[in-house]
């Protein structure tokens, strides 16, 4: 027992300290970080080329930059002023504002047209002041004031969220899928290359006088299989990170708030039974891996050795896209029993909510028996296959591993 974690452990740390293992672990926070930057270096440069200068009557502009701060850039305070950052691409416009007679008027001086939200902010704010001006022209009484000043009544009556729930549902089904075949393209390379390169060398024949090859091959794929779980949880850890930052970042904050409800229920699809299901997907694509890996003739087909998994892994994938719309199919159904299928099909039955309990334990175990037998069974053909070098097909090569066995 000592050796199987002699081996799982001399696995693990060799594949965390690759440079490859680094990107990896990396290269979503650094596209986040990247975007977070652009986000902000793009917003402060818009910021004042976006926004307007206000001149006019005093009680007249305080109310408006009052109402529209984000839209007004109040350091400008001379009309010259405005016309020259105009010039320079650095203001968008400038609005004056001013009554006469009892009429309000709004005049805007800009290279372009006001934006349509700014121009929708400037109509209610003028035809409120305007109306305030014509009752008081008007010398209307209160009670003709407040009968002038009746709305219409509008009611919603929601039964069912329908669209945001159907909203998170997809982008769940479309993360879920991305994230499992990504990663099960990345480790099932890793182990067939890993495995591969051993192919042929002296160093197998003295490990297996000293171990078994089962154990050496189970040893290797619990290895790798901590690597996958070290690499979910740095996501996890560091995604919960990015996610409280953007909570509190004046770039993201008010988008989250906006649809906080739909990113619950993404996080809730996510962080669930399909991590199991991503983690044994992994695992039963890897063991795959490693006995292709195995089967080269020799350690110079390495970057052979896992087009067959690759080939698996791809119609898995794309068998997928006729379904996203119509998830409770037949096929869908039954491909979610299915090793080396379950682990697409069954997520997308468990985040549209049609898996019971008892569908997804019997999928559970039927996937975990798969990688068991799978693992027991290679693990046994394994020193047949690994000390052939002879450049023989791939059916002789799988028979002669079997035949070693026995």
């Amino acid at each position: 027992m000592n050796k199987l974690w002699i081996v799982t452990f001399e696995t693990f740390l060799r594949q965390v300290k690759s440079w490859g293992f680094v990107a990896l672990i990396l290269g979503p926070f650094v596209i986040f970080g990247i975007s977070i930057g652009a986000g902000y270096m793009s917003a402060s440069g818009a910021d004042n080329r976006d926004n307007i200068a206000v001149f006019g009557q005093s009680e007249l502009r305080q109310a408006f930059v009052k109402q529209n701060k984000d839209d007004i850039d109040t350091s400008v305070k001379s009309i010259k002023s405005a016309e020259k950052k105009i010039k320079h691409n650095n203001l968008a416009g400038y609005l004056v504002l001013k009554t006469d007679n009892n009429k309000i008027s709004a005049v805007y001086h800009g290279s372009d047209s006001m934006s349509n939200s700014l121009k929708s902010k400037l109509t209610i704010f003028t035809t409120t002041v305007q109306q305030r001006l014509n009752y008081t022209s008007a010398q209307l009484s209160a009670t003709q004031v407040k009968s002038l000043q009746q709305q219409p009544e509008f009611k919603e009556v929601i039964t069912k969220k329908t669209g945001t729930d159907n909203l998170a549902k997809m982008i769940s089904f479309w993360i879920m899928v991305i994230l499992v075949y990504t990663i099960l393209i990345t480790y099932s390379s890793i182990t067939a290359q890993e495995i591969a390169s051993e192919k042929g060398t002296k160093i197998m024949e003295v490990i297996f006088s000293s171990t078994t090859a089962t154990k050496y091959f189970i040893g290797k794929v619990l290895g790798v299989m901590m690597v996958i779980v070290t690499q979910i949880l740095i996501y996890l850890i560091g995604g919960w990170g990015m996610f409280a930052f953007a909570q509190h970042s004046e770039l993201t904050k008010d988008a989250i708030s906006q649809n906080k409800e739909l990113i619950s229920s993404v996080l809730h699809n996510l962080l669930s039974i399909n991590l199991v299901y991503l983690l044994l997907g992994v695992v039963i694509y890897t063991i795959l891996a490693a006995l292709c890996g195995a089967l080269v003739a020799k350690s110079e087909d390495a970057s052979k050795a896992v087009q067959p998994v690759m080939m698996l892994n791809m119609l898995a994938f794309f068998i997928t896209f006729p379904f996203h719309n119509n998830m409770d199919s037949l096929v869908v159904k039954i491909l979610s029993y299915v090793p080396f299928f379950s682990s697409y099909f069954m997520p997308m039955r468990v985040i549209i909510n049609e898996a019971t309990p008892i569908e997804m334990a019997i999928s559970l175990i039927i996937l975990i028996a798969t990688i068991i037998l799978m693992a027991y069974y290679i693990g046994k053909i394994y020193q047949g296959l690994m000390l052939q070098t002879d450049d023989s097909s791939f059916w002789k090569r799988l028979k002669r591993g079997i035949a070693y066995n026995k």
